[in-house]
């Protein structure tokens, strides 16, 4: 966890991130909101929180009784909001950065792909 962010957003991420690599599973149970405030060694209402915002986005439901599920089409729900950011996030920011260092996009292009071989 950082001080940057509200924990409860940074545990809905890191739900999001499970769930986006498969440790979590569509149609399958989530931890607990006990178990995830004992994980993140936070205060059970900030955990219920941050699995409320899942909620509301339709990426985990609830079955009375029984806990929380993964819906089904969470995970490409996911990947498909995060590409959607993906430019303004990441690729934005880069293009400037390299137009302030005087990298042209050939020279950028190589760069990347010369980390993406090393990754």
């Amino acid at each position: 966890m950082d001080d940057s962010r509200p924990i409860f957003a940074q545990v809905a991420e890191n739900i999001e991130n499970d769930i986006i690599s498969g440790a979590l599973p569509e149609e399958g149970q989530a931890p607990s909101i006990n178990e995830f405030a004992a994980f993140y060694r936070i205060n059970p209402a900030t955990a219920l929180k941050g699995v409320n915002v899942l909620v509301d986005a339709g990426i985990l439901y609830k079955k009375r009784g029984i806990g929380m599920f993964v819906a089904a089409g969470a995970q490409e729900q996911l990947k498909g909001a995060r590409r959607d950011s993906f430019s303004s996030e990441y690729v934005r920011p880069l293009l400037a950065e390299a137009e302030k260092l005087g990298i042209d996009s050939t020279q950028l292009t190589q760069m990347i792909a010369k980390e993406a071989n090393n990754a």
